[in-house]
């Protein structure tokens, strides 16, 4: 079965060069993410954004985990993602609010991949002290955190964490993941 290329090359590195990421390739991740699908074309989601240097990207630095930290510090831009809860106008949470969101990324992560980016997604950062430090609206929840740039030396990090460029990519078989009868 053929899978398309931008799919097979999407690559989470640990290890980025310092090449900044210009205006317009940036900008088309997100133009990308602002085509994705939604419940009720209500577009939930949300990025704050930081490039290096900026007060934004220490801030969201500053959140990560330290095993983040360790290799993080590497990418020209980092990212939040987030949800918006409950959407302008309605009163009930958006129950695919999350869902919509993660599609609004994979469409990020192909538009990345399409450019010659490359984009790690972590969940490895402190949840409340996002809330708190980017005073979030109670509607908005935080998702994942990203680091974005383009793809760097491994030699440059601990030998550790340079080890994950090196591990093989895998992926669970169709059998544990595709059901047609009860769970």
């Amino acid at each position: 079965m053929e899978i398309h290329d931008i799919i097979k090359n999407r690559w989470s590195p640990v290890a980025f060069s310092d090449e900044p990421v210009n205006d317009d390739l940036l900008d088309s991740l997100f133009e990308a993410a602002r085509w994705a699908p939604s419940s009720y074309n209500a577009q939930p989601w949300k990025f704050m954004v930081g490039r290096k240097g900026e007060e934004t990207y220490a801030l969201l630095f500053d959140l990560l985990k330290d095993m983040n930290k360790r290799w993080a510090h590497t990418a020209p831009v980092l990212v939040l993602s987030m949800a918006e809860m409950v959407p302008p106008g309605r009163s009930s949470e958006n129950r695919f609010a999350f869902h919509d969101t993660g599609m609004a990324v994979g469409n990020l992560l192909a538009q990345a991949t399409n450019v010659g980016l490359q984009v790690h997604q972590m969940g490895g950062y402190d949840v409340e002290g996002a809330r708190s430090a980017l005073q979030l609206p109670p509607n908005m929840e935080p998702a994942a955190m990203m680091a974005i740039g383009f793809k760097g030396d491994p030699s440059n990090l601990p030998d550790e964490v340079a080890a994950r460029e090196e591990r093989p990519r895998e992926r669970k078989g169709l059998e544990e993941f595709v059901f047609s009868k009860k769970f």
